[in-house]
């Protein structure tokens, strides 16, 4: 028996179909009439399938082919891409707190909902408020002990490694089984003084559960869904979806409520660390006070310790192991940094804080890694008015990206932009680059509040490894590298390097 519709079924089924795909192409016309170049989108998707070559490709390509600026489409979400050193001071400072204030939110965080990071408006000042005097020279100096045991725990590992290993073969298959278990180590450590020492303890839950949190899959049905019907985000926020898998993020928020409230309960003095001053701005709460001079809330001190237990592993590990191949790739570059290192530190002697910051060379090394490899590899704000800027009008709730990418490699910025020179940033010529064009960690009241932290971590981590080893290119280097298209800059392929000890180069 055959199956018919009705002509009044058909007419409806041709009315929903002809509105969903026009309601999915409506915005597609934005840039058109902005007069601003582009790739062109298709229905439902935009431009998003060309990120299946990874977002640092794709934005390199269109600023190859569309210049300064250009116009993307996230599903129907229209997004300009702009590299203009003043839209970008405008955009990211001036406008900040007025106009650009908040970051896309697809609000489907789960209980990161008020992470510093995702947080908007008001709350996100008062948050930023009360975490900024984590990260000042003096907070950091008192961390630096504690940073030091965990940098003492990695050479130690990766003497091991050496010892094992016949060194003139030894191939360091995975910097981050070393680069990540120290990040993990140091931020525990400094934040919530727990020490997981997961550089000897790889199968700690801790270890295991944000490697879990790192798997992104940019095609996620959840997050394609919102793409292409955002209004479905608030729906799906209010059921309780998330991007970051439920397991995982209770289980860290019970680890943290757990040492929060031994915290609490301790009749003994705790160190000053990331957790007690948070626990602390909640000491002067009270219901005369406006809204922007309170402390945190409960919910709100689990999900920042979160977000920096998060952003703080993955990213200084990364950095770390850019870092390393860079020097591996320029051995010229690696000397000279160990001559520093030599002179600052003779005989091997212990890392000191002030010293470190004074290390010259070190800083130009650690900032052109950066340029190559950005922490932040995208900036984006979104716009809570009509504004307009340079003469282009930017339409009320339109993203605004800065793609670090392309920027750290214009060719119109940066003389022979692929290739590692730290010498750009030396004293003399650290001066003649404007900073709306370097910007690793982001920029304006919204840049990375934990820079100045991963500076530090990194810088003496670089250091003891220098004054012992250095790092080579064996035949399982990937020259050059490629990168992974799922979410954070990292390598495609993990990076392999050989470690010698410094004994066997001069030998």
């Amino acid at each position: 028996m055959g199956f018919y519709f009705s002509t009044e079924t058909w007419t409806l089924l041709v009315a929903f179909i002809t509105l969903t795909f026009v309601y999915v192409c409506w915005s597609f016309g934005t840039f058109k009439k902005m007069g601003i170049p582009g790739p062109k989108p298709i229905p439902f998707f935009g431009t998003m399938l060309a990120y299946k070559k990874g977002f640092t490709a794709f934005d390199e390509m269109c600023f190859k082919k569309y210049g300064k600026t250009w116009g993307i489409f996230d599903g129907r979400q229209p997004v300009l891409c702009i590299t203009d050193p003043a839209m970008i001071k405008t955009v990211l400072i001036k406008e900040c707190y007025s106009l650009f204030t908040n970051r896309r939110n697809f609000r489907l965080n789960g209980q990161l909902y008020d992470a510093v990071s995702i947080a908007e408006d008001d709350q996100w000042r008062r948050i930023r408020s009360v975490l900024s005097p984590s990260f000042t020279s003096g907070r950091l100096k008192e961390m630096f002990g504690i940073m030091k045991h965990h940098s003492a725990n990695l050479i130690s590992s990766m003497k091991n490694k050496a010892d094992k290993d016949d060194s003139s073969l030894c191939c360091v298959c995975l910097l981050i089984r070393f680069f990540g278990p120290y990040s993990m180590d140091v931020v525990t450590s400094t934040a919530f003084s727990v020490d997981i020492d997961s550089l000897n303890n790889p199968s700690d839950p801790f270890v295991t559960n944000i490697k879990k949190m790192l798997k992104f899959d940019l095609f996620n049905p959840i997050f394609l869904i919102v793409a292409f019907f955002p209004f479905m985000g608030p729906i799906l926020e209010k059921l309780e979806f998330s991007f970051f898998p439920v397991a995982v993020t209770d289980f860290f928020y019970a680890a943290l409520q757990k040492i929060k409230s031994n915290r609490e309960q301790s009749t003994q003095k705790s160190r000053v660390d990331f957790l007690q001053l948070m626990i602390d701005s909640q000491k002067n709460n009270d219901l005369s006070k406006v809204e922007q001079d309170k402390g945190l809330t409960d919910h709100e001190i689990l999900s920042q310790a979160m977000i920096f237990l998060f952003a703080g592993y993955e990213t200084s590990s990364s950095s770390l192991s850019f870092m390393a191949y860079n020097l591996a790739t320029n051995p010229h570059t690696m000397k000279r940094l160990q001559e520093e290192v030599d002179s600052t530190f003779p005989d091997k002697g212990p890392v000191e804080y002030q010293a470190l910051m004074q290390m010259e060379y070190l800083d130009c090394v650690i900032n052109e890694s950066l340029r190559l490899y950005p922490i932040a590899p995208r900036i984006e704000r979104v716009a809570k008015a009509t504004v307009e800027i340079n003469g282009l009008v930017i339409p009320k709730g339109m993203v605004v990206m800065v793609p670090t990418w392309p920027l750290h490699r214009d060719p119109d910025l940066w003389s022979e932009p692929e290739e590692f020179k730290p010498e750009r940033f030396s004293k003399e010529n650290k001066e003649t680059i404007d900073p709306y064009t370097y910007m690793p960690f982001g920029a304006g009241p919204r840049n990375c509040i934990g820079m100045r932290f991963a500076l530090v971590m990194m810088k003496l981590a670089m250091v003891e490894i220098l004054q012992r080893y250095s790092f080579s290119v064996c035949k399982e280097t990937e020259i050059p590298l490629e990168m992974d298209i799922q979410g954070l800059l990292m390598p495609k392929r993990p990076i392999k390097l050989k470690l010698v000890p410094r004994s066997e180069l001069s030998n």
